[in-house]
């Protein structure tokens, strides 16, 4: 019999930061130098250096075409680990452009607490690099966050952080003043709201939660039947109650059709992709398997597969098609959940643009020094062994953003065409392949509440 997913989801939101310290903690201090057996003798450059080199040897998914740089040299431990990743030369792979490393706790924090270091700012950097003249908007601000108490919201222009200008920035491709170190960091913001006001104002970095989950609500279409819809911003175990709720919600309005608004989720955990997936397919694919993770030929017996749980009694709404909502910044676990849905024979539309193709994910390691690695471990496929979608799922309907309205309003063009489709219409503009994806700093380095993960747990 499989588990409701009611008492699916309270367990794994009772157990996360169990088993994310038994993950993290289990990878530290002592031991060997090996990938496979414990962290660096000690946090020495050299031996940090030398465990690196037999972590990738040993778990890196392209660890056979990858580069074998002299631990010995006098590059950094930052240096090193980049030298370490595969740079391409494999038709059936691009480079590793999604291995990276952060703090412990910042890792724990997001994924043990749900919570994340920042300004709650987010700004439309990939929609302009290279095109300094254009505006720089305000694409999202995190409810309860600085930048939320300040008054920003979508739509508002950035003029200037930090005394650099927007059309600085746009040149530069950089946005790290966005991402702080600390908490009590600070950020000058100027700005013109949506209605032409100038305003500034000095924005504190602190700790607040992620939300993951945001705005869910029936909606009637044009021809007056019921859609729900639902923003799901970040696979972490905190957002399943947020879920289970919104599709009991949905049940009892007696939906058909629900719109899931991924296009700013980067990913998470796979158990929370497939919960979600889960209450999508319902009945109809449950105890089908969701993904199966393949590791590299050294760790195959680590492959394992995630299955479609069963939806509690309460929120299981007889739904239909599902339409999803992407974008450049759905990534990983989120990519996942459309794989996983159509592996399993559900019809999923895709509205907006191209997303950003990373079909591979990490079993994060952290290190006795206070760094945590997501190194690519493993490549996800679904339940028709598909997978390997590097240039991302396209649209069914190309529709491009506009950040001057809010998401998941009447007026939010993506939503717009969902209700039309909802109802048997066309896609209201041609469907087309996405721009390509910029090589922006903005979208191989994120911030942290926007990280692009697929982690098995």
């Amino acid at each position: 019999m499989h588990e409701p997913m009611s008492a699916r989801s309270a367990r794994l939101a009772a157990t996360i930061v169990v088993l994310a310290a038994a993950l993290l903690g289990g990878c530290g201090g002592g031991g060997g130098s090996g990938g496979g057996g414990g962290g660096p003798l000690s946090c020495s450059v050299d031996d940090q250096k030398a465990w690196l080199s037999s972590y990738f040897d040993s778990d890196y998914f392209w660890y056979a075409l990858s580069p074998r740089p002299n631990p010995q040299s006098p590059a950094t431990v930052a240096e090193h680990f980049d030298a370490l990743l595969y740079t391409g030369g494999d038709a059936r792979f691009p480079r590793d452009r999604w291995s990276q490393y952060e703090s412990t706790e910042s890792f724990n924090r997001f994924y043990g607490e749900g919570r994340t270091l920042g300004y709650g700012l987010s700004v439309a950097g990939l929609e302009v690099v290279g095109q300094p003249a254009m505006p720089l908007l305000v694409r999202g601000v995190d409810p309860s966050s600085p930048a939320a108490t300040a008054g920003l919201v979508r739509g508002d222009r950035i003029l200037s952080l930090n005394g650099r200008s927007a059309a600085d920035l746009i040149a530069a491709d950089d946005f790290d003043a966005l991402t702080p170190d600390r908490a009590g960091q600070t950020l000058s913001v100027q700005w013109r709201t949506v209605d032409g006001t100038e305003r500034s104002a000095v924005l504190v970095a602190a700790i607040h939660d992620v939300a993951p989950v945001r705005g869910a609500r029936v909606l009637a279409t044009p021809s007056g039947s019921l859609l729900g819809y639902v923003e799901v911003r970040n696979m972490v175990s905190q957002a399943a109650p947020a879920i289970e709720t919104a599709f009991a919600q949905f049940r009892a309005s007696g939906v058909r059709d629900v719109v899931l608004d991924l296009r700013y989720n980067g990913g998470g955990l796979v158990s929370s992709g497939a919960t979600l997936a889960s209450y999508i397919g319902g009945t109809r694919v449950a105890g089908q398997t969701y993904a199966t993770l393949l590791y590299n030929d050294k760790r195959a017996a680590s492959n394992e597969s995630f299955r479609f749980a069963t939806p509690a009694p309460a929120s299981a709404a007889n739904l239909g098609r599902v339409f999803v909502l992407i974008g450049r910044r759905t990534c990983s676990a989120s990519e996942q959940v459309i794989n996983g849905l159509r592996g399993a024979g559900i019809e999923v539309v895709a509205i907006g643009e191209g997303s950003c193709g990373k079909p591979v994910g990490s079993l994060p390691r952290a290190d006795s020094c206070g760094t945590t690695y997501s190194i690519v471990n493993f490549e996800s496929v679904n339940q028709a062994n598909q997978g390997r979608y590097f240039d991302g799922f396209q649209p069914t309907c190309g529709i491009a953003e506009d950040f001057t309205q809010p998401q998941g309003s009447a007026s939010d063009p993506l939503l717009v065409a969902a209700r039309v489709m909802a109802d048997g219409g066309a896609c209201p503009a041609p469907a087309s392949r996405a721009q390509p994806l910029a090589a922006s700093r903005e979208r191989t380095r994120g911030r942290s509440d926007e990280r692009q993960d697929m982690v098995p747990r």
